[in-house]
């Protein structure tokens, strides 16, 4: 049985989901960034079916979305930094790694059993009636397969896990496109784990300069796996035109077969990145080729999500 996909606009969607997380079951739900797949975070069994609907490795941790910087105090321990960056860019498409409270209302497999959570505060005004709905922390990762593109639109979730959850809530395309930057915080210095939707140009006047921690094997926060966000077909960057067998993904001034931002504007390019490799990934060809990406600004975490896609992937 697939399921239903209803206006995220409406109250009474908004209790209907509140519902269904309550008693264990997966909502997809919009934010302002991709779509995620929630589920109530003090629920191990409801976690547990999370992970086996997308497939997720289970050492990946999840990000916990709370209202507002009151319920993340439910969460973590929270240094002055972080509560400068809270009211700086909550709600927003900023998450922070801090240290977790012995009493937080999350089990120990939703953050991967680790010493830290990751926390944030979703903008779309239908992920914050449904958190304020249940009133307690939901866990939601982007609702597609682990791996593969991440969703923009209610369609894409419905492609992808439509008939492994229970509901999905539609509130139109998401505005960001690309997954919350991810900033940990250890008393008042901060690192960044993750490039995303707000660039280290905003951040940065705060924190001061934000050192990068590398990818490992067993990640401190979501998105730090190597081979990510990928399309079925391989992916081949900085090209300036198609080779044999390859559909190219233009930018700029590179025309390509479609383009992400002819005017080079990278939100627009970062707004339509995940919905143009799934548009380019249905051409049957072998390999979407990717004109350059300039690395500032947006661009660090569009250049992310692209060497994650186009990393070598597990046999």
């Amino acid at each position: 049985m697939s399921a239903e996909i209803i206006p995220a606009s409406h109250d009474e969607a908004i209790e209907r989901a509140a519902e269904l997380l309550r008693g264990g079951g997966l909502v997809a739900i919009p934010t302002e960034t991709v779509y995620g797949l929630a589920a109530n975070a003090a629920d191990a069994d409801a976690v547990a079916r999370l992970y086996e609907a997308k497939g997720r490795p289970r050492f990946n941790p999840l990000i916990a979305h709370v209202t507002d910087a009151a319920m993340a105090a439910r969460l973590a321990h929270v240094p002055e930094l972080a509560r400068g960056l809270m009211q700086a860019f909550w709600p927003g498409p900023l998450t922070l790694v801090l240290p977790k409270k012995s009493t937080a209302p999350i089990c120990d497999l939703a953050n991967a059993g680790l010493d830290s959570v990751a926390i944030r505060a979703p903008a779309h005004p239908a992920a914050q009636a449904l958190i304020r709905a249940v009133d307690r922390p939901l866990v939601a990762p982007s609702a597609n397969p682990s791996g593969a593109v991440s969703p923009t639109t209610a369609q894409h979730v419905f492609e992808g896990l439509g008939h492994k959850i229970d509901l999905i809530l539609d509130g139109g395309a998401c505005p960001v496109g690309v997954e919350s930057t991810v900033v940990m915080v250890e008393d008042e210095t901060a690192s960044l784990l993750r490039p995303g939707g707000l660039d280290r140009g905003a951040i940065e006047p705060l924190t001061g300069p934000l050192a990068r921690i590398a990818d490992s094997a067993t990640p401190a926060s979501p998105g730090m796996l190597k081979s990510h966000y990928a399309p079925g077909a391989k992916v081949r960057l900085n090209a300036t035109e198609a080779r044999n067998d390859e559909i190219l993904l233009g930018f700029g001034e590179i025309a390509g077969d479609l383009n992400l931002s002819e005017t080079g504007d990278l939100a627009e390019a970062a707004t339509g990145l995940f919905a143009a490799l799934r548009q380019l990934d249905t051409s049957g060809a072998a390999t979407i080729a990717v004109a350059p990406i300039p690395a500032t600004g947006l661009g660090e975490a569009i250049n992310d999500r692209l060497q994650r896609a186009a990393a070598p992937r597990d046999s």
